[in-house]
């Protein structure tokens, strides 16, 4: 009999024999100590000295101690009352003074896998990782990459983010575009489960259903869709206990329909502006500019939208740096790439209309920096926020930790530096609570309580990327 037989047998042996023994008041370890072992295998590490920004909003916490043992925070105290004995003799402890801690950031829109090309995905995710991105919300792909990925960040194969992802879902026109043809390769697109097409006839028990057999996160409410039918995929996907997350305007339906549906999270600012616009393009292809230089961000019809959305709990994914480079983008060219621009000072100033209403927002990015950047755009989207939405560092923090929790319906396990949370963390050496900026001084990301040191980033090669957005 191999040792690795013998070892599954007395696994196995200890497992089932372990109720009983705890009725008669004996301990796991005496299951022939396999029990015992597992549960020492769980490393505690304590990270101390350091000034705490817990993602809650709250000011910088000097002298502060972090206590990880395994995946989770054990503990949050000042380094005054830390007992090193309470967390048994092994624990490493690691001096952590001139380091500042915040939650793992979030990008909340991304796109891994449009067109899958695995190299460049790992390439992206392994940027994302060191520069302290510890979760990352894909809004649309081939989900037969993305699980590939998802599961591979999970076991440590590659150095990456968590990812979490959608099944999208949009009227039969909208399947002509190229994206879902990429995306569904070697299928029909609008016929497989992580892009289907939605009518009135839809069997929408089965649809929902088969969009959660995918292992998506929530749903992806794309395009082309009326109101009515919003409305019945939020409704059935909430009773299924699934998210839902929705463009602005999904043309037909308004991002009145989205906030009356009660979707989970609204991307794209500027999308919202078709709210005030008498005229209401039904068709995603075949869409209306806005006109922007008329529009209010304090607007009453705004005022309203934003009071719903805070009062069912929907977060905004405003999306600032897209925006951001499509207006730099027209003033080199005229006739850019980029459909639809938006203001940049007019989205950012909608962002603040929500945020003083009260939505959470989420900072996410749908795009990437040059190869040659050793940071990902999602260091870009904070300074937006804070320069032209203007928001405070640490009401930025919160946003791109907490906010982009809430937008992956996970603000229980991610988000924030407390006890009983996932142990994503990232230690930068310049202080981010007087400059956003000072996010791009990296020391150390903690994902899951795995430490990846930012002097062990491999950069980007353009051979791995060879272009960016």
């Amino acid at each position: 009999m191999t040792q690795s037989v013998l070892r599954t047998l007395l696994v196995t042996t200890a497992l089932l024999l372990a109720p009983a023994a705890l009725a008669h008041g004996q301990s796991w370890a005496d299951a022939d100590g396999v029990t015992a072992a597992v549960a020492k295998s769980e490393k505690t590490v304590i990270y101390k000295n350091l000034t705490l920004i817990d993602g809650t909003g709250a000011k910088p916490r000097p002298n502060m101690a972090v206590v990880i043992t395994g995946e989770k925070i054990a503990a949050v105290l000042p380094v005054a009352a830390l007992k090193v004995s309470d967390y048994g003799g092994n624990a490493e402890i690691i001096d952590s003074e001139g380091l500042y801690a915040v939650p793992g950031l979030i990008d909340s829109h991304v796109h891994m896998a449009t067109d899958p090309d695995r190299r460049a995905a790992e390439a992206m995710m392994r940027r994302y990782l060191y520069s302290g991105i510890t979760s990352v919300r894909d809004m649309a792909g081939d989900v037969r990459a993305l699980a590939e990925l998802q599961r591979a960040s999970l076991m440590k194969e590659i150095p990456a983010p968590d990812l979490y992802y959608v099944a999208l879902m949009a009227a039969p026109s909208f399947f002509h575009d190229p994206r879902t043809i990429s995306s569904a390769r070697g299928a029909i697109p609008g016929q497989v489960p992580w892009m289907q097409a939605i009518t009135h006839d839809t069997d929408m028990p089965l649809a929902v259903a088969m969009s959660r057999g995918t292992n998506a996160t929530a749903i992806k409410i794309y395009a082309n869709l009326e109101g009515d039918l919003v409305k019945a995929i939020t409704a059935e996907a909430h009773r299924q206990g699934f998210k839902v997350w929705a463009h602005g305007m999904v043309f037909p339906a308004t991002p009145r329909d989205d906030v009356d549906a009660g979707v989970d999270v609204i991307s794209h600012v500027c999308l919202l502006a078709y709210e005030a616009s008498a005229a209401k393009p039904t068709h995603y292809h075949d869409r209306l500019q806005p006109d922007y230089a008329n529009l209010k961000p304090d607007a009453p019809v705004f005022k309203d939208l934003f009071r719903d959305m805070a009062q069912k709990g929907i977060v905004l994914d405003a999306t600032l740096r897209l925006y951001d480079v499509r207006e730099k983008q027209l003033k080199k060219d005229p006739n850019p790439n980029f459909p639809y621009p938006c203001p940049v000072n007019f989205a950012a100033g909608l962002t603040r209309a929500a945020y003083d209403a009260g939505v959470a927002i989420s900072t996410g990015t749908d795009g990437r920096t040059p190869v040659e950047d050793l940071y990902p755009a999602l260091h870009e989207e904070l300074v937006i926020m804070a320069e032209k939405v203007g928001l405070t560092p640490v009401e930025v923090i919160r946003a791109s930790t907490q906010g982009g929790a809430k937008a992956l319906g996970l603000d229980k396990l991610l988000g924030t530096i407390e006890p009983g949370k996932q142990a994503d963390l990232v230690f930068v050496s310049k202080d981010p609570a007087k400059n956003i900026s000072n996010l791009r001084s990296v020391v150390l990301t903690v994902k899951r309580g795995t430490a990846y040191p930012r002097a062990d980033y491999k950069p980007i090669t353009k051979d791995e990327l060879p272009d960016s957005f």
